[in-house]
């Protein structure tokens, strides 16, 4: 977290503007003049630090820790107080206080501190990014377990690469095991001790991607009130995954390519540029060929993109891995959860064989998980699965079809948004730019959508734009 803004507490004036002026070349520093309007100063506007004098009238800075504690535990408060006062100082720092300065203070008393705080919150920040990445990171590890033919075909092409900085481009429908790959692909080489950074292409706003990617400048839009790195820095000597690239727009993809052909970039509101060595992975569960005829996805990127393609199947196209699949889970919850669930018998795991899966991997993992949770029985049989899953595969409806209720109890939220966006449709003749406006949706996104329920064999489009 870097540090913009720092409020100062103190009723001497000397030692306010001397830590004032100390400060504000480097800091927005506020001041106040005693500890009541520190508080409400702070409660207007938290900072990040906050150099409090210990004995004020009024508001004694003891009292004005206490309250910034209780509300903004994330502010760093450093005590400043007389020789005579080292015991109350200590024990502010036992009270949450990061540090103390005696009087007189000097300037580099004042550096020493600030320095010794900015890496205190990188080191912070760094720590909690890195332990989300391993737990991430384990997970991969975990499931990324396969004995069909066409998928160990995909592991092994996994290993191989993995050696070069070749930049991926890693195709399938959703719940495939994108991400897995491409954390097999960092985990299997040479940047296997550096970060691994993932990106959600598709979560973020145009302007919020790319500031999540390059960073931005203090002050380069509304609210970036101080300097940010992006995932493009954090992952610099690592690896990036950029997870569902075809929903970049034009413009970013045009910094995306200078990125990966000069390995340069600029932050958002900032002139210097600045150099990164990181391995590119990207993914996608669409047909970018498609996009790239379209006009939505450039091609020189495309091509930059798709040094090294792997695909992979999806779980109806490896059949051999649900068993291996299934059982990984199980004993995953089993071990999660208090259950009186132990194993699947035979016939059961036949009706989960035979079944399509429309949702992949993400689909059965989340399965098992119900039946582990729900199900009383100490081994699940066909009734259990019947109760649980689809009766038959989801059957494959025309966009004109809004005959079936919208909603249902027990049925899933995008089976809910699909069988609204086919309703939708047939009230709008199959008009995607109306049905779009109707849903408050882009018609990219309609599209998207729809797409995916074609590649999930969900539906049969059988109308036109108007």
């Amino acid at each position: 977290m870097p540090i913009d803004k720092v409020l100062v507490a103190d009723d001497d004036t000397f030692s306010r503007e001397f830590l004032y002026e100390t400060l504000k070349d480097k800091y927005e520093v506020v001041i106040a003049g005693d500890g009541e309007d520190a508080w409400e100063k702070f409660q207007r506007e938290p900072t990040d630090v906050v150099f409090t004098d210990m004995r004020m009238p009024g508001m004694t800075g003891m009292e004005l820790l206490e309250k910034i504690r209780d509300t903004n535990p994330d502010t760093a408060i450093i005590m400043v107080t007389a020789f005579g006062a080292i015991e109350d100082a200590v024990e502010a720092m036992k009270l949450g206080a990061f540090d103390y300065l005696l009087k007189p203070i000097s300037p580099d008393q004042v550096d020493v501190r600030m320095q010794k705080l900015e890496e205190h919150y990188a080191l912070k920040s760094e720590n909690k990014y890195l332990k989300e990445l391993i737990e991430e990171q384990q997970e991969g590890i975990d499931d990324m377990i396969a004995e069909d033919p066409r998928m160990v075909k995909v592991m092994e092409q996994v290993k191989k690469v993995a050696r070069s900085k070749a930049t991926v481009l890693v195709q399938a429908e959703s719940g495939s095991g994108k991400e897995l790959v491409a954390q097999a692909l960092h985990r299997y080489g040479p940047r296997r001790e550096q970060n691994f950074v993932r990106v959600n292409c598709a979560a973020l706003s145009e302007s919020l991607l790319e500031s999540e990617l390059f960073g931005h400048e203090k002050g380069a839009f509304t609210g970036a009130i101080g300097k940010r790195e992006g995932r493009f820095e954090l992952a610099d000597g690592g690896t990036i995954l950029l997870d569902e690239i075809t929903e970049t727009s034009l413009s970013l993809q045009s910094k995306l390519l200078r990125i990966l052909e000069l390995e340069e970039f600029e932050r958002v509101g900032g002139t210097k540029t600045l150099k990164v060595d990181v391995r590119v992975v990207a993914t996608t569960n669409r047909d970018i060929m498609e996009y790239v005829v379209e006009g939505d996805f450039r091609e020189d990127l495309y091509y930059r993109l798709n040094v090294i393609p792997i695909q992979v199947p999806p779980l109806r196209e490896r059949k051999g891995d649900i068993v291996l699949l299934a059982n990984h889970f199980l004993q995953m919850y089993i071990k999660q959860n208090v259950t009186s669930v132990q194993s699947i018998s035979p016939e059961a795991m036949k009706l989960m064989i035979d079944y399509n899966w429309p949702g992949n991997v993400r689909e059965l993992k989340n399965f098992i998980q119900r039946l582990v949770v729900i199900d009383p029985n100490e081994v699940i049989q066909p009734a259990d699965i019947e109760a649980y899953l689809p009766s038959g595969n989801p059957r494959k409806v025309k966009a004109s079809d809004g005959e079936a209720p919208i909603a249902e109890v027990g049925m899933s939220l995008d089976e809910a948004e699909r069988r609204l966006i086919l309703k939708t449709l047939g009230q709008t003749n199959n008009n995607k730019t109306k049905t779009a406006d109707i849903l408050q949706v882009t018609a990219r996104t309609l599209r998207n959508k729809m797409a995916r329920y074609r590649e999930e064999g969900l539906l049969d489009d059988d109308g036109d734009e108007e």
